[in-house]
């Protein structure tokens, strides 16, 4: 009964997405409907504005040669020639189509930490272009930070000086008044409304270098003012009209006196005010950006009086991102299916605090393409996918949860495959339903997928856990013929904030010390460049470690893959999975793939037990 019941529950959601599917549109929209099953090339776009439609609602219509769009402004315009370059084929064709769309939350942004990391001009217009394509709008940019204040500065040009920035970090690069509003233009060419950020009175390392006192001390108010005087008065209210102040993870002396000046100051520019949320205290007016990912912390908070933009969803930055892209995808914004008087939305997160020496290299450690399609579903569509114990953990196959994650997934193939374009590195395949059967503290769990978190899948089978402990792991996989195939495999998944991890393994072995069989024979890890290397197990955050910029091969999804030999039939696959010390990102990950002209996908012609 219980097989008759999965396979009617596989036939209805396939039936009911089957269009929705065949159009691999990312997000969603709310109503398609197809009209012709005849391709068609468009000879002619047609645009309508009108002032009665809702902000960001657009419909699509597709006849003959003919594309019809009616929005309310150029913004509606942009998603919907969004979703019309979605559904163009290769060969310039597309289906004849009925679309009406609009977005469940007004703010769907995506954070960038240039404070740390300078990012150039070029790089950021690429971003900004991807943002695009998944329809979010907002940028929100993170200019200053510890390192260095990244902002021209002509009241007080010792802000810009190299000599009071932290050594390595880009040191001398900064942002003109005039790039800055050339992204703001760039931006919302793109539909992109941009924040910039100026994080007062904490993270300012450089501000207490140069002028010798903190952002709370009365002799820096005055300089406050003058240099956010100058930059409300180079970027208008028109092209920026909300302003984040920071303000998270600083003990000052007086935080309230701090904040109401601030907020005070700020207003009278007519800005809109957001700040990090936990933070110092900020007034109702102010949008708080609720960062601390503790459920029950994010609930009540959600529940002040207020506006709020959901950033606990997690960071690009923590997580792996196999099991990353799943939380996204499971997570209900805001915590309700819908944006009401306070729940405007949210923003995802990338914080790079480690320096970075490639900057090529953000986006692909941190999964920030797959993060952003998956995060632009989510906050664009909202509702509720799902309801787990913890969504860093993925249920059963056949669980409807999983059947949706698996639909979504295979549009993300597509867009991988077909729709990114040149030069974008997206290390990521859907997840291979992998059967685990773990061994830990003399007892016997079940995990599926290709990435597992050990800690969150402990916690929801209340085992306790320990600073140092092993599990063993072993999943089947069948092969109609004698192969062999290549895997990503790891057995850890470091957080890119932050330089604690079991680093690169010995040469010969895998990093923790994790060990992999396959029918019985050990399979080796590939050569390392840097065997033994970057193995720290505390916290360096402000240490001279937070300096080494991580490298490919500490990342299985960046390094080179393994080549596993698989006989006819069933193959058991063994991996020890070690723990070595307190506050390890414990994890492993066996994930089957193949690269096709360059691009990494899901491997074919195998089974999962």
């Amino acid at each position: 009964m219980r097989n008759i019941l999965t396979t009617l529950l596989l036939f209805t959601l396939a039936a009911l997405s089957a269009q929705q599917r065949e159009l691999n549109l990312i997000p969603q929209p709310k109503e398609v409907k197809i009209t012709s099953s005849k391709l068609v090339k468009p000879i002619k776009i047609g645009v309508k504005y009108d002032e009665n439609c809702a902000d960001e609602w657009y419909k699509l219509t597709v006849k003959g040669g003919k594309v019809d769009i009616l929005t309310r402004d150029k913004r509606g315009e942009v998603w919907a020639r969004q979703t019309l370059a979605q559904l163009t084929d290769k060969e310039g064709r597309v289906p004849q189509v009925e679309i009406v769309d609009y977005p469940a939350f007004p703010i769907r942004g995506f954070m960038h930490d240039t404070g740390r990391n300078f990012i150039e001009i070029g790089m950021i217009k690429e971003h900004l272009k991807l943002l695009s394509k998944y329809k979010l709008n907002v940028f929100h940019w993170h200019l200053t930070d510890n390192p260095a204040w990244r902002i021209e500065c002509r009241a007080y040009p010792q802000l810009n000086d190299p000599q009071y920035q932290r050594k390595g970090r880009d040191e001398g690069c900064f942002y003109t008044y005039d790039q800055i509003r050339d992204v703001i233009r760039y931006a919302r060419e793109l539909g992109i409304m941009v924040i910039p950020e100026i994080d007062m009175p904490g993270h300012s390392q450089f501000f207490d270098k140069a002028f010798g006192f903190h952002m709370d001390a009365p002799e820096a108010r005055p300089i406050l003012e003058a240099c956010l005087r100058e930059f409300f008065e180079q970027i208008p209210v028109v092209d920026c009209p909300y302003f984040h102040v920071g303000s998270d993870e600083v003990s000052i002396k007086d935080p309230k006196g701090f904040m109401s000046w601030l907020e005070g100051y700020v207003s009278q520019f007519g800005r809109k005010i957001v700040a990090w949320d936990p933070g110092l205290p900020t007034s109702k007016s102010t949008i708080r950006q609720i960062w601390n990912q503790a459920e029950g912390a994010n609930t009540a908070a959600a529940k002040r009086e207020g506006a709020y933009l959901d950033s606990f969803v997690g960071y690009l930055n923590y997580y792996d991102p196999m099991v990353f892209t799943n939380r996204l995808f499971f997570h209900t914004p805001c915590l309700r299916p819908a944006t009401d008087s306070v729940a405007l939305g949210g923003i995802l997160c990338l914080w790079n605090d480690v320096n970075v020496d490639d900057k090529s290299k953000i986006a692909l450690h941190s999964g920030m393409v797959e993060g952003v399609m998956t995060f632009g579903e989510r906050f664009w569509s909202g509702g509720e996918t799902a309801r787990l114990e913890d969504n860093n953990v993925l249920p059963p196959p056949a669980s409807e949860a999983s059947q949706r994650l698996i639909a979504f997934q295979r549009k993300m193939s597509y867009h991988r495959d077909n729709l990114l374009g040149e030069g974008v590195d997206m290390r990521w395949v859907a997840t291979p339903f992998l059967r685990w059967s773990i061994r830990v503290n003399q007892k016997e769990i079940t995990a599926w997928g290709g990435a597992v978190e050990m800690d969150a899948l402990l916690k929801i089978n209340n085992i306790s856990i320990a600073d140092t402990m092993a599990a063993t792991a072993c999943a089947g996989v069948y092969v109609a013929r004698d192969t062999t195939i290549t895997a990503w495999v790891g057995f850890e998944a470091p957080a890119r904030s932050n330089r604690i991890s079991g680093g690169v393994g010995e040469q010969g072995q895998w990093e923790n010390g994790g060990k992999v069989w396959v029918n019985g024979t050990e399979i080796v890890p590939p050569k390392w460049r840097e065997p033994g290397k970057y193995k720290y197990n505390f916290n360096t955050w402000h240490k001279p470690e937070e300096e080494l910029a991580y490298t490919d091969e500490q990342f299985y999804f960046a390094r080179e893959t393994v080549k596993i030999p698989l006989t006819k039939g069933w193959n058991q696959v063994v991996l020890n999975c070690p723990k070595t010390f307190k506050g390890q990102r414990w994890s492993f990950a066996f994930i089957p793939v193949m690269q096709f002209e360059g691009v990494f996908r899901e491997a074919g012609g195998l089974i999962f037990e």
